[in-house]
């Protein structure tokens, strides 16, 4: 577990020493393993609910929490500096140990090995992951529902309060002039977001 900041410091600048082309592999293993997963298991689903699913699954916080549960960062060599502003538990520098955990795995046991990890340890509460509201994208699946039925939403901020460091955001989502969300938050992003779930509540019903 070679991060990059470890390969240049002095006196290990080796070529390749870091894990990032392994990374790379573990990468490309577990969206190929997840997306296969996806498919076989949800038949009735479209590509575009697979994609997000897929994007649920994949993203680098998830990967982050799989490898503090097994305890990666104990295991990753940081340079000096690195290891003094918390490189251990940075988000970025797990997942990217998680991945080259993964292509490790692949170059060593081929794929049955790569897939036994994945379903095993990575999908283990895949169902936990998928309905998480922290990471489901409300915006991007309402769109998706109303182009399929040639529609497209609009969004507009009705109102923001407070200070600077503190704003509250309200936003309303539309179709053809009828509001069918509303929603608030810290951010514009987050208040559409919120004004998106409530929307799909009520056009899925």
């Amino acid at each position: 577990m070679r991060h990059r900041s470890w390969s240049f410091d002095d006196g290990n600048a080796i070529l390749n020493a870091s894990n990032e082309r392994l990374e790379f592999l573990g990468d490309a293993v577990l969206g190929l393993l997840v997306a296969e997963h996806l498919f076989r298991e949800f038949p009735g689903r479209t590509e575009g609910e697979l994609t997000e699913s897929r994007r649920l699954l994949v993203n680098g916080e998830f990967l982050a929490q799989r490898a503090e549960e097994l305890d990666l960062g104990c295991e990753i060599l940081l340079s000096a500096s690195e290891e003094e502003t918390g490189g251990r538990e940075k988000q970025s520098i797990l997942s990217d140990a998680y991945e080259a955990l993964l292509g490790a795995i692949y170059i060593d046991g081929g794929f049955k090995a790569a897939k036994k990890f994945v379903e095993e340890k990575h999908l283990a509460d895949r169902d936990e992951q998928l309905n998480s509201e922290k990471y489901i994208n409300f915006k991007g699946t309402l769109l998706e529902y109303l182009q399929a039925r040639g529609k497209r939403p609009e969004y507009r901020i009705i109102s923001e309060n407070g200070p600077d460091h503190n704003k509250t955001f309200v936003a309303a989502v539309s179709v053809a002039g009828k509001e069918i969300g509303r929603g608030s938050g810290p951010t514009k992003k987050a208040a559409e977001q919120k004004a998106s779930k409530e929307a799909l509540e009520k056009i899925t019903r």
